[in-house]
């Protein structure tokens, strides 16, 4: 059996072992058992863990693996955000309404990553309906970060990256409405990416109020990893209305080592928006950004142009008329089953006129056509994933941001366009703000650029060579 350093070992080199026969994969899910039972009561970072899952998983992977089975993920431990299904587990979207809910089938990344030999530790928690930058649901509480318990992760996959960052699993399997993946990622140290709409097929499973803008994230400790996890994901299921046969072949692994410096970036720490940002965050921001130009990349300062009224999650309305039509009569039946800030959602939804929603639907079409404006321009966009580091429980974000007071989604603002345009885009680490915190660069590209987006990240990982570990990851 290998040291304890096996929890730091990157995914690939995990399978790598295990196909090597240098372990087995029930080694590797018996150490990552271990590690849940020791740390998730700091973290509470599992909706549910049964150790017969995992457990049951690796020897069936052994079996497969002496039977001759190709399983290119062997011995690969993964957590599953409890908006996702695992088969036979609760999957409760973060609710009360969905407390006795027991999963009838794995989503088909679950699914997916199971076929090659990957192994499911459990499911991580998440924010109610996935609609929230923090973890605390009344249904299980509250999540912490590994940096610093005393701090929320961020939501909406708060579970998923608290986990990973702890060293409990190689992989974790998120969603992204909003930045729900890349920025809890930011906050803790992480790779969080979010690929074009329906790269990832997303079948099965809960009827999720973002519909038209979520996607199946990958969250990493690693640019190489979480390349390789989005490979294997990549496919065309006619099934899910998203997905296309331009996802019918992965390309990120092939393109990843390419090189960028004849790219042409644009580095825009505002997004064009005027969005507040704290000091030390810019700066640090500044120097990430810096040290890219110096290895010799065409890195501009540029703003993107977008249509009036982009600041601040302007398509907002679109996730509350979802949540009215999905849970408006739960809320009015049983409102002490609701979070408070979920019900206000709902009831602003069921207030939205049908040219409203309209209007709102062609405000998409006109991000898409910003987007498509400024990548006739530039290969890359560069800005800030979070404009300031993890903040304490309690509070729905700070409420100060860039010294001006903040709205409750001033935290968040720099992602959601992102997913208006439906564009890939990723959040890798890059540096850390004044309390020592971990912050991200997000680095995004035109449409089914996938593989630019995780190369670009891949190159500046190894420029900035920093050390992302939290406290909980660095303990045996």
């Amino acid at each position: 059996m290998p040291s304890t350093a096996l929890h730091q070992w990157s995914a690939q080199h995990t399978a790598q072992q295990v196909l090597a026969g240098q372990l087995r994969a029930t080694d590797v899910a018996r150490h990552m058992v271990a590690r849940i039972e020791q740390l998730n009561p700091q973290l509470n970072a599992f909706a549910f863990f049964d150790a017969a899952i995992p457990l049951q998983a690796a020897a069936q992977v052994d079996a497969r693996l002496a039977a001759g089975e190709s399983l290119p993920m062997a011995g690969v431990c993964f957590t599953v955000k409890d908006n996702l299904w695992l088969q036979g587990a609760p999957a409760t979207f973060g609710s009360l309404l969905f407390e006795d809910f027991i999963a009838p089938q794995d989503s088909w990344c679950v699914a997916r990553l199971r076929a090659l030999g990957a192994i499911p530790l459990g499911v991580t928690t998440c924010s109610e309906f996935a609609c929230m930058g923090i973890t605390t649901t009344k249904l299980h509480g509250t999540t912490r970060n590994p940096w610093d318990t005393r701090l929320t992760p961020g939501g909406s996959s708060g579970g998923a990256v608290a986990a990973l960052a702890a060293g409990i699993g190689h992989l974790a399997l998120a969603t992204d409405a909003g930045g729900s993946t890349r920025r809890p990622a930011a906050h803790t140290g992480l790779v969080g990416m979010k690929p074009t709409l329906g790269r990832v097929p997303n079948a099965e499973g809960f009827d999720d109020p973002n519909h038209l803008l979520s996607v199946i994230g990958q969250l990493a400790r690693n640019v190489g990893d979480a390349a390789w996890m989005l490979d294997c994901l990549t496919a065309w299921e006619p099934a899910d209305p998203l997905s296309c046969p331009a996802f019918a072949q992965p390309d990120a692994m092939a393109q990843l080592h390419q090189d960028v410096r004849g790219l042409r970036l644009a580095w825009s720490p505002q997004l064009g928006c005027d969005l507040a940002i704290d000091a030390d965050v810019l700066a640090a921001m500044e120097h990430a950004v810096d040290a890219l130009r110096q290895a010799g990349w065409n890195i501009e300062r540029a703003d993107p142009v977008w249509p009036e009224g982009a600041r601040e999650y302007p398509l907002i309305a679109i996730q509350q008329a979802g949540l009215a039509q999905r849970f408006g009569q739960d809320w009015a039946a049983h409102p002490e089953r609701i979070m408070p800030n979920l019900g206000e959602q709902i009831e602003l939804g069921a207030a939205l006129s049908g040219m409203r929603i309209t209007e709102l639907l062609k405000l998409r079409e006109q991000f898409h056509a910003s987007f498509t404006r400024l990548h006739a321009r530039y290969d890359a966009l560069l800005c800030p994933t979070a404009p300031v580091e993890a903040w304490p429980h309690g509070l729905m974000g700070p409420a100060m941001i860039g010294g001006m007071p903040a709205g409750p989604r001033g935290h968040a603002a720099f992602t959601p366009i992102f997913n208006y345009g439906a564009v890939p885009a990723v959040s890798v680490p890059c540096g850390f703000g004044r309390n020592g915190l971990p912050l991200g660069l997000h680095i995004s590209a035109a449409r089914f650029q996938d593989a630019r987006v995780l190369q670009l990240a891949a190159q500046a990982e190894r420029i900035w060579q920093l050390d992302m570990r939290s406290p909980l990851m660095r303990e045996d």
